[in-house]
């Protein structure tokens, strides 16, 4: 009785109920016990691979295949384990094996029937030879997975199958012919080819426990549907939000000016596929007014950013003519929705209001500049901002058009599913653009509806808003949370933006560059300084002597010395210019990120070429590494964020024991 008052002592009423719910799982001391030692062996193994990438922007085919390789952890493994075994042409051609296997058999059978006239033993033999290999390679990936973690990682289909060969008791030599005989029956039943694919794809999985995207997955490239029905069928994945995501889930909620936002970018980069295929967008009502209004307008600033054979002169005419047409729309509509949020404190972009229409130049900050477009058939003069009916006709068709895309909520749900502005894991702060900052240095402080805000508070509440811009159905509620994902886009005070504005009416319509320019929040140029990382990692309860901050969004200048690691190490800057576009200005075709359990690894990647050349070619576009911090000591599941939960699980089953044990709660009985 005293031991049973003492853990009544110790636990509140909540405490018991929650044991009493746990002891449903685990009905008997045994059955806890048995769960302790199984958490505390999980405990005692590596910390999984993470693989951090940012800064995608709809370049498909690069992400394919640097999620395929794993930014060359997978050749690593391959080589560690074949080093000695294979030469490394057969290591690069096994690995092409492990990143495009369907592919990879085709082409291989189809190299086999035309060189060696059908010969069926050749074929027999290099499925033998190759099932062998990633049977030895899968054991090896997942040497540092729990059984019963590989074993739910199995396909259903092929799961005691593969679980059989993966734990062969190499003690045990009477099982070798055991093992051949299931490989040879797995050939002769037709589901080799099944069996490579499975095997492939688990190795894939576990040589990354998680990939991290640090935002930016839209937009410019030709492919950010590809990339998303992608994430959406990897087995571990969070996303931080950039503002051209921000923009897309704002454009799927249905906001106007977010829409004509999005298709304003994709007409820029000729991103039509992505639109009407990808996504089923009805682009002709904004064709047709195109042509209307704009038919003798030759649109030379808004002429697409494409290749000289991907479209043809009419294409191209039709794209420009298109372009503009929503980019006045665009202007239109932001103009209306800064004078509904003076609290935006965004007055300076209410452009249109400053053009002289007579004399085709406009004010900005009490500065006059030529128009180099004089051609605006759309704008009454008198109320520049408001829109022609025929212009409300094209939005209200282009609205329905995205709020009914199916693909697009799939993705975008999915998007607000693993998505955040701000993620803290395993110690380190991941986020896409900046922490706002004052010139000064001190970190800008935020009213929001009378109440003064920190930076953290801020985040919590943006990203309440973006939730309710998604999904509520009060419609104030819903409004202001729409209104908030723009803000999001382009505000000067947008954590994802990071600028103080955004100048796509000068890039269109004023000559002189000076005014194009963009500048920075302070935080890019305080970041170099190893005290404002520190700062900021305190900031959000983070260990400054182990924690990192790691975001993109800011291509990193390589060709100009710009380094994507600053602050003394303590901040890793990874957009290194995924996206083609940026390549000119970078030098270089991104960085990618590898967290394993013993230290930190740059990948510098170089222009991907094609796919098909990775696929029929051999082609392998490794990144050049580069090991950035070496871990004193290696890390452990118990030294991560999945070890604090297991933790947690220990010290309530040791608790459930106690219970057990003084009698506060019933052992259910063992014949049961």
């Amino acid at each position: 009785m005293i031991i049973k008052k003492k853990i009544e002592k110790k636990l509140t009423k909540k405490d018991i109920d929650y044991l009493i719910m746990l002891s449903k799982q685990f009905p008997t001391i045994e059955s806890a016990v048995t769960e302790i030692i199984n958490l505390n062996a999980i405990l005692n193994l590596p910390k999984e691979t993470e693989h951090f990438i940012s800064d995608l922007h709809g370049e498909y085919e690069a992400f394919i295949h640097v999620k395929n390789n794993a930014s060359g952890e997978v050749k690593r493994k391959i080589d560690a384990l074949f080093g000695e075994k294979m030469n490394e042409s057969e290591r690069k051609e096994f690995a092409s094996l492990v990143y495009y296997p369907k592919e990879k058999i085709d082409s291989t059978i189809k190299f086999f029937e035309k060189n060696h006239n059908e010969n069926s033993l050749k074929i027999i033999n290099w499925y033998k030879k190759t099932l062998y290999n990633l049977i030895l390679l899968c054991r090896y990936v997942s040497s540092k997975y729990t059984r019963s973690k590989v074993r739910k990682a199995l396909p259903s289909e092929f799961s005691y199958v593969i679980e059989e060969l993966l734990y062969e008791d190499k003690d045990k030599r009477h099982k070798k012919r055991y093992y051949n005989s299931i490989i040879d029956e797995i050939i002769k039943l037709n589901k080799a080819n099944d069996f490579i694919i499975a095997l492939s794809n688990l190795i894939k999985r576990f040589v990354v426990g998680r990939v991290h995207v640090l935002g930016d997955i839209f937009d410019r490239g030709p492919g950010s549907d590809i990339i998303m029905e992608e994430l959406v069928n990897y087995h571990s994945v969070d996303i931080t939000w950039g503002n051209h995501d921000i923009l897309w889930i704002g454009a799927a909620s249905g906001h106007p000016a977010c829409i004509a936002n999005v298709i304003r970018i994709s007409l820029r980069y000729g991103n039509l596929d992505t639109l009407r295929e990808g996504y089923g967008i009805d682009l002709l009502p904004l064709a047709t007014f195109a042509l209307q209004f704009y038919k003798d307008d030759p649109c030379l600033n808004f002429i697409p950013k494409v290749k000289d054979d991907e479209f043809t002169k009419n294409e191209i005419d039709l794209i420009a003519k298109m372009h503009k047409a929503i980019s006045i729309i665009q202007f239109k509509l932001e103009s209306q929705l800064i004078r509904k949020r003076p609290e935006f404190e965004m007055e300076d972009r209410l452009l249109l209001s400053k053009i002289d229409y007579k004399n085709h130049n406009i004010n900005i900050d009490g500065k006059y500049y030529d128009l180099n477009d004089k051609n605006f058939p759309t704008i009454d003069i008198d109320n520049p901002e408001n829109l022609i009916e025929e212009e409300k006709k094209v939005m209200d068709k282009l609205i329905a058009s995205f709020i009914n895309s199916e693909r697009l909520a799939k993705h975008v749900r999915f998007l607000l599913a693993n998505g955040s502005i701000l993620l803290i894991y395993n110690g380190n702060l991941l986020f896409h653009g900046c922490i706002p900052m004052e010139k000064n240095g001190e970190f800008k402080k935020f009213k929001v509806e009378g109440k003064d805000l920190n930076f953290k508070e801020f985040i919590d509440l943006l990203s309440d808003y973006v939730r309710a811009g998604y999904f509520s159905e009060n419609k104030e509620e819903k409004e202001y949370g729409q209104d908030i994902m723009w803000y999001l886009w382009c505000g000067p005070s947008s954590p994802l933006f990071g600028k103080y504005a955004m100048k796509t009416f000068e890039r269109y319509f004023i000559d002189d560059k000076e005014t194009h320019k963009e500048p920075k929040n302070p935080y890019y140029d305080f970041r170099e300084k190893e005290e404002t990382a520190l700062e900021i990692l305190k900031m959000f309860g983070l260990d400054p002597k182990r924690g990192h901050i790691i975001n993109g969004h800011m291509p990193v200048k390589v060709k100009k010395g710009e380094s994507p690691v600053k602050a003394n190490g303590k901040l890793i800057n990874i957009d290194g210019g995924f996206s083609k576009a940026y390549q000119p200005e970078t030098g270089i075709a991104g960085y990618t990120l590898i967290f394993n359990s013993r230290e930190y690894v740059l990948g510098v990647h170089k222009p991907f070429e094609s796919l098909k050349k990775a696929i029929y070619e051999g082609y392998d576009s490794l990144p050049e590494n580069i090991v950035i911090e070496r871990l004193k000591k290696r890390l452990y599941i118990k030294d991560t964020d999945i070890g604090k939960e297991l933790k947690i699980q220990i010290k309530d089953l040791k608790n459930l024991i106690e219970g057990y044990r003084s009698g506060l709660i019933k052992e259910k009985d063992k014949r049961n």
